[in-house]
């Protein structure tokens, strides 16, 4: 015989429920702003890279970037400068961590650039006593 209890009656138990449909609407729309701002965050100098099967680069801090586009213009980071005021620039540079290790530059050319021109890039950089050089590639081989 199921007899009704005295205790219960007139309350309800409370609610061991919790919603989370809010929780994860936010979560969605985070993820759809990370999605859409992230290949923004990359973009720099348009450059044409070749191919490579090398695997990418562990870092420790943040590389100087040189980048040579199609047309042979000189970009160090984001900044457009003459070849004339390159050596001076990697000088300075090269000045500023002295007392450490120099910082890995990472030098970024257009694959239908003249092999000369970027060997003489190549050369102010090893002039001026920035040794740590890697040359970026398109990751996926052949093409």
């Amino acid at each position: 015989m199921n007899l009704p209890s005295q205790r219960g009656r007139g309350r309800k138990a409370p609610m061991a429920d919790i919603n989370v449909t809010p929780l994860v609407d936010v979560m969605l729309v985070l993820l759809i702003i990370f999605m859409v701002t992230a290949p923004l965050l990359t973009a720099g100098v348009p450059v044409n890279l070749p191919d490579s099967r090398a695997k990418a680069l562990d870092q420790e801090q943040k590389p100087v970037q040189l980048s040579l586009d199609g047309e042979g213009r000189i970009f160090l980071d984001d900044d457009e400068i003459a070849e004339a005021n390159l050596a001076a620039k990697l000088e300075q540079i090269a000045a500023v961590q002295a007392g450490g290790q120099p910082p890995q530059v990472f030098l970024r050319a257009d694959r239908g650039l003249d092999y000369g021109r970027v060997m003489r890039v190549m050369g102010e950089l090893n002039r001026a006593g920035l040794n740590r050089v890697a040359l970026v590639t398109v990751e996926g081989g052949n093409r």
